[in-house]
């Protein structure tokens, strides 16, 4: 690309300005438009990037002759504001998930790789240090054969906004919240072996919810068991008495010793890594690490060196299928896709 790509923030909330705070600070990027509902959030995103326009719509920002779009608006409009932007020739970063269940996250997929753009979630845990090193033992064979996988996020507080809690607009309760970064980095690390059969218990207020209920779950079991034999297993919530602000970990556990990923403290910030080997243990990384921006910093650079559609965008779709699956969602018709629910006004 012969000029650094303009992009468009759509959604400049928290984390839409972080996002796009990380992504300046590369020097690969433009900030050339701004959206959101909220004048308190346009004026701090417009503090980062002053000479960025205005706009009022998703329209309004694909009519500035722009290279990529941030996505960063509430769950239910991730998937039809990504397949517009794509459609449009732009490419996108968007905040997961891509879709609330897999016929939306497939048919963003599709239009990325028929518009040949380059489409991105941010499934942020990825580029800690300590996935980081995590990944560097399990790839390098120093844990043999992994065959059980323990997954836990807790979230002593639960979200602040009341789409939330609305399953037709964000697809889901702790699972689509939490669950799937726990489930994409176990599949990543593993590689993405296929998964034979997934079992789920979810529940909301402590008594079990019936998925097909309007309901969302405040805390959810999964079990996954892989086509590799091995098995892995999720427990995540909103609101747990846990005694902390979080509890957060990924352990792996193969036939020549373990690994695995801890906050520290109850943070949801800092992480260590660490080996074990019989009763012996060893710390791979700690904090301070700051990596909350880097899957949009990587986005933008990669943006910057024009690439366009990567086939590892099929793996969100994976994902999003045994996200279903936990819900007991039926698989996906795509002519009957729900991009929209009734009556939902689009965002920003």
């Amino acid at each position: 690309m012969s000029r650094r790509p303009r992009i468009g923030f759509l959604g400049v909330g928290w984390i839409g300005r972080h996002r796009m705070e990380a992504m300046i600070a590369t020097g690969a990027i433009d900030a050339a438009a701004i959206a959101d509902p909220s004048p308190d959030a346009l004026a701090e995103a417009a503090a980062l990037a002053p000479s960025a326009a205005r706009a009022a719509s998703l329209d309004g920002m694909l009519a500035l002759d722009l290279d990529g779009v941030v996505v960063a608006t509430p769950s239910a409009f991730h998937a039809e504001q990504t397949i517009r932007a794509l459609e449009a020739g732009v490419a996108v970063f968007c905040q997961k998930p891509l879709g609330r269940h897999a016929g939306e996250a497939a048919a963003a997929v599709d239009a990325a790789r028929a518009a040949d753009r380059l489409l991105s979630v941010d499934l942020s845990y990825r580029f800690t240090a300590a996935v980081e090193r995590i990944r560097e033992a399990i790839r390098g064979g120093a844990l043999g054969r992994v065959h059980a996988v323990d997954l836990v996020f807790h979230n002593a507080y639960g979200p602040d906004k009341p789409w939330f809690y609305d399953k037709s607009r964000s697809g889901g309760g702790c699972v689509m919240d939490l669950g799937v970064h726990m489930i994409d980095l176990a599949l990543w690390l593993l590689d993405f072996p296929g998964v034979d059969d997934v079992d789920s218990c979810l529940f909301a207020g402590g008594r079990p919810l019936d998925p097909s209920c309007d309901e969302v779950e405040d805390h959810a079991f999964a079990t996954l068991r892989l086509e590799t034999g091995a098995v892995v297993r999720l427990a995540c919530s909103w609101g747990l008495h846990a005694g902390r602000d979080a509890v957060i970990a990924a352990e792996f556990y193969g036939s020549e010793g373990g690994a695995a990923l801890r906050n520290v403290a109850g943070s949801f910030y800092d992480f260590t890594a660490e080996r074990f080997a019989g009763t012996a243990h060893r710390t791979l990384a700690g904090p301070p690490d700051a990596w909350g921006g880097r899957a949009a910093a990587e986005w933008a650079r990669r943006l910057a060196d024009g690439a366009r559609f990567d086939p590892a965008a099929e793996q969100l779709v994976a994902v999003a299928r045994v996200m279903d699956r936990i819900y007991g969602r039926a698989p996906p018709v795509a002519a009957s896709m729900d991009l929209l629910p009734a009556g939902a006004e689009r965002a920003a």
